[in-house]
């Protein structure tokens, strides 16, 4: 079992801070198994297991909780005196008004509260009005190019790579022998997201237009789309669709956490721009079973891998623009910004001058950087610093 040790250090700063914690993520990105390491944690540090109530509400065991109250009730009659208690709810999202029961528990001393959801029903955008802002959520990815190294450390770093953008990185694929196995595997991934994450939460019926419009945007990571060019795509290709079913279709693959957009943000302006978008996805493996393991494409997919990290280290992200040229990334945190520049290779002199011209744009201090698959020593170029990536990736 690889140990996903930022979230676990996450857990471990709220503990016992009156909040609730939730993790959120796409399906079977490792949710319930950190929650049992997370328990795990806490035994090892002398917490006692009649301190620790643990239930999976997907369990038949808790066929009998049925209602809000029931819930409720089943837990508090397992607080028996004034120790702190640590309660874990996996699938909590299956109860009728859920919130009422967490609300309830929330409020009480000797509680610390964790709580995880499907992606079809426990989304961010409804926490704020479920738990009236009384949790910090933790969102989970699929494992990290770092944490992947851990499943197979004799691997070059190169072969890892490759690996990496292939087969995927949700934990449970690094247990499979086989690319066929993974590929079923990753299929049913792919059909619950759609149907149950998608299709029945958006009350959407026609599933072969979905699909096409999932493959579209999949095929077109790190490219700039808008919901016009998606919808003139699909009616020129004879499959008619509307700008605003396009719309529904991508919020719904954004709020299941299959997708993720990133919008524009004019550098000199300080402004965020409306047209148009990009998008990511949260899985490769993902997208190379959509795409019947196509190959090239490899700067975008490159890129996906760099956003996704910028993610996992806490960033905002943005596309920049800077005049009429474009910034990959525009990475914000409380401690500032960052402008990355994402190639395949600056071998080509044209290349890296294009890359260089863009961040030289820039007139302000904040760090700028150049991350490339080239084998090539750490470098500077006028205050641009400029890493190979696979490096970067492993970065502590």
């Amino acid at each position: 079992m690889i140990k996903r040790n930022e979230y676990l250090e996450k857990l471990n700063r709220f503990k016992d801070k009156q909040l609730i914690k939730v993790v959120t993520g796409i399906r079977r990105c490792g949710k319930s198994t950190l929650l049992e390491m997370y328990k795990d944690t806490l035994l090892d540090n002398g917490i006692e297991e009649n301190q620790i109530i643990s239930i999976n509400l997907e369990d038949l065991k808790y066929s009998f909780i049925t209602d809000y109250l029931v819930l409720y009730n089943y837990i508090n009659d397992m607080l028996t005196d004034d120790k702190k208690y640590y309660i874990f709810i996996d699938e909590v999202q299956t109860i009728n008004g859920f919130q009422k029961a967490v609300d309830s528990l929330y409020i009480k001393k000797n509680v610390d509260l964790y709580i995880t959801g499907s992606n079809a029903n426990l989304l961010s955008s409804e926490l704020a009005t479920l738990l009236s802002g009384r949790y910090i959520e933790i969102k989970m990815l699929p494992l990290s190019f770092k944490e992947y190294k851990d499943a197979y450390p004799n691997l070059s770093n190169d072969e890892l790579y490759q690996r990496y953008i292939s087969w995927g990185s949700l934990p449970y694929t690094v247990t499979l022998a086989n690319e066929d196995d993974i590929s079923l595997y990753i299929s049913s991934i792919y059909n619950d997201i759609l149907i149950k994450d998608v299709m029945t939460r958006k009350r959407i019926t026609d599933e072969s237009m979905l699909k096409s419009v999932s493959t579209f945007a999949i095929d077109n990571i790190g490219s700039l789309l808008s919901t016009n060019n998606i919808a003139n795509v699909m009616t020129n290709d004879g499959r008619s669709i509307n700008v605003r079913t396009v719309e529904k279709y991508l919020e719904g693959f954004a709020e299941s956490y299959f997708l993720y957009k990133i919008t524009r943000y004019d550098i000199k302006g300080k402004q965020y721009l409306r047209s148009s978008q990009k998008y990511y996805v949260a899985d490769l493996g993902l997208r190379y079973f959509i795409l019947g393991r196509k190959l090239g494409d490899y700067g975008h997919v490159l890129e996906n891998v760099v956003y996704l990290e910028l993610l996992r280290r806490g960033y905002e992200v943005y596309i920049g623009k800077v005049d009429e040229y474009e910034i990959d990334f525009v990475a914000i945190n409380n401690n500032g910004r960052v402008y990355i520049q994402v190639s395949e290779t600056i071998k080509n002199k044209d290349t890296l001058d294009r890359e260089l011209r863009s961040l030289r744009k820039i007139n302000d201090n904040y760090e700028k950087l150049i991350l490339t698959s080239d084998k090539i020593p750490l470098a500077n170029d006028e205050g641009i610093i400029i890493r190979n990536v696979l490096e970067w990736l492993l970065d502590k």
